[in-house]
């Protein structure tokens, strides 16, 4: 299938990749189906793209490669709306943001996806340790590193 972005132009998807969010995202609950698009190969950051709008698009991450001590727990009816049997079923991945110099992640509003059926949700948490800015990178000190 071809999927039209507003950052990279036609982009070809097998089928089933696409990924069904049943309910949406928050504040975008009339889009459901979205695919990953990883711009590098080796890129920490890949693009949630929708398959029915080319202007939304998300960057998301797994947030354990940032955060160490970072975990969801899915409650026994979400586990049955995203039909996981297992737990090792599910990726979580989360929205990043660029907010000046540093790069964020939605920690409290992350997306659960059943990688077997392509069927995802984002959750809200009700831990509060962690929030919807939480940073990621600092920009400054990665181009530092880099250079």
């Amino acid at each position: 299938m071809q999927v039209e972005t507003s950052r990279f132009g036609q982009v070809e998807v097998a089928d089933d990749r696409v990924i069904t969010f049943a309910k949406g995202l928050l504040g975008f609950g009339k889009f459901t189906r979205y695919v990953l698009i990883q711009p590098e190969g080796d890129s920490y950051f890949f693009w949630l793209q929708s398959c029915d709008t080319p202007e939304l698009a998300f960057v998301v991450t797994d947030p354990s490669l940032f955060v160490r001590d970072y975990q969801v727990t899915i409650k026994g009816d979400q586990m049955d709306e995203l039909a996981l049997e297992s737990i090792d079923e599910a990726q979580v991945f989360v929205i990043v943001n660029k907010r000046g110099n540093t790069l964020t992640g939605n920690l409290q509003g992350p997306l659960v996806i059943n990688t077997k059926r392509c069927v995802g949700e984002q959750l809200v948490l009700a831990d509060r340790r962690f929030n919807t800015r939480v940073p990621l990178v600092d920009l400054k000190n990665a181009q530092a590193a880099s250079a």
